[in-house]
């Protein structure tokens, strides 16, 4: 449910709403009831510093939280126009399903059988990760396998459960497992000393070694165990809507690539310097048309939230407190795997 006066959605009217079947999932028109409601309705973490998370006076932020900011500016031509749904792990995919928010941009992992059996459409990756382990110092350990015997803290409901059990199961090594409902839970755990170890995604550790009452006390080890493709995800059945989230964020993608920032999107839309600017920008072409949205689209994500080097640089990478490198998630052209279509 949402509450106009702070825009956040409470999960509690859900509590008693089972998951529905891939028959039952969404048929309307989703474009068409954001425009008549005004609004995007975007599911998010419950709190995730660099991916979602609210600030001292309550507004969200974070690489999930700008997708969602994305969407409204390509639909609404306003990135503010966001009511936000702080959910848990087990919240998340009922709040998909039953209606609830219109797109989950939440840190989720794309896999097959959230892919095939539960009626979700990944709409791309907006960060390439991997699960790791956060130990203490004072653990004197150098490598995960070293952690034969541990007791590891975890979140369940998630696929790190399950990559945990798969890597210890390969490496021939015992573990306890400490689940715990939310994150923040979880993070408290492992600071009280309730496990030796915390496992999730090596951004999530960054994230959460930063929470603890003595960063300094604890290193995340370098194995990488697993392969955490991270995006937004909207309901199956509204194949317009899946395109309309699936392009922005490859709008911001090709706005990196060919140099186009929020700073110069003016010059570059009156002066495109080549085709490939101009039909991003709408100058050329009926790309925005094509999806029931104006041919600023594009213009009005960049404008307003910035290509996707800007988002990162400013609430994962070199311009945050978390400062985690590009890697993998540089462009296709830079070192990393970072690529999106063509706008032609």
């Amino acid at each position: 449910m949402i509450n106009k006066n702070n825009q956040v959605l409470s999960f509690a009217a859900l509590t008693g709403i089972a998951l529905l079947g891939a028959s039952a999932m969404v048929q309307a028109a989703t474009l068409d009831e954001v425009k008549d409601r005004g609004q995007v309705r975007c599911g998010v973490s419950d709190g995730l510093a660099g991916f979602s998370s609210p600030d001292s006076k309550g507004k969200w932020q974070g690489i999930d939280v700008e997708v969602c900011k994305a969407v409204a500016a390509a639909v609404l031509d306003d990135q503010n126009k966001v009511a936000f749904a702080p959910l848990t792990a087990k919240e998340r995919f009922t709040a998909l399903q039953s209606g609830e928010v219109d797109v989950l941009s939440r840190n989720t992992t794309w896999t097959a059988s959230r892919d095939n059996s539960m009626g979700l459409n990944f709409a791309g990756v907006n960060f390439y990760d991997g699960q790791g382990f956060l130990v203490k110092k004072s653990l004197g350990v150098s490598s995960a396998r070293e952690l034969d015997g541990a007791s590891i803290c975890v979140n369940s409901g998630t696929t790190t459960e399950l990559n945990l059990a798969d890597y210890f199961r390969a490496q021939d090594m015992q573990y306890k497992a400490v689940a715990f409902d939310e994150m923040s839970q979880t993070a408290q755990g492992f600071d009280s000393g309730r496990c030796d170890a915390l496992t999730s995604d090596s951004s999530q550790l960054a994230a959460l070694r930063l929470q603890l009452k003595e960063p300094d006390s604890a290193v995340i080890l370098p194995e990488r165990i697993s392969k955490e493709p991270l995006g937004p995800v909207v309901a199956q059945g509204d194949d317009q809507w899946f395109d309309v989230v699936k392009w922005t964020l490859f709008a911001m993608l090709d706005a990196e690539e060919l140099g186009v920032t929020s700073s110069n999107v003016d010059d570059m839309r009156d002066n495109p310097p080549n085709p490939n600017v101009a039909r991003l920008l709408g100058k050329d072409g009926n790309y925005g048309e094509q999806m029931g949205l104006s041919n600023a689209w594009a213009y009005n994500i960049i404008k307003q939230v910035g290509n996707y080097g800007e988002v990162y640089d400013r609430t994962v990478g070199k311009d945050s407190p978390l400062d985690i490198p590009r890697g993998i998630n540089a462009l296709w052209n830079n070192g990393g795997i970072q690529y999106a279509p063509p706008i032609r």
